[in-house]
């Protein structure tokens, strides 16, 4: 009888136990074009379909963004399609909504 007493609190204080919310609140960006930067420089964009509480993200239409390992520089963009993101490896999120490029936005006191 004891063993049951044990294993049923065991159950009380897993069911009481609150669950873990997400850092972020992706609900709004939902169906919206979204761009992602991963720990060790890769970039995706794509519309963001889904998230959980870890941030992991499903998204669609998404494009990989190619850089030049030497300039840094963009050199193309490799289409993915359907992907699944792991939140762990995620260090930015943000929407392309309202953003604009900047040509150049530091002027060198040799130009």
């Amino acid at each position: 009888m004891a063993d049951r007493d044990i294993a049923a609190a065991a159950v009380a204080v897993a069911v009481d136990k609150p669950k873990k919310e997400a850092i972020l609140n992706l609900g709004k960006y939902v169906d919206q074009k979204i761009r992602v930067k991963f720990a060790g420089g890769r970039e995706v964009e794509g519309i963001l379909k889904g998230y959980d509480q870890l941030m992991n993200l499903v998204m669609d239409d998404v494009q990989e963004t190619l850089h030049d390992p030497e300039t840094g520089n963009v050199s193309g963009q490799r289409p993915l399609g359907l992907a699944v993101l792991r939140g762990p490896a995620l260090t930015l999120i943000n929407p392309t909504n309202g953003m604009e490029m900047i040509e150049k936005c530091v002027s060198r006191a040799n130009d």
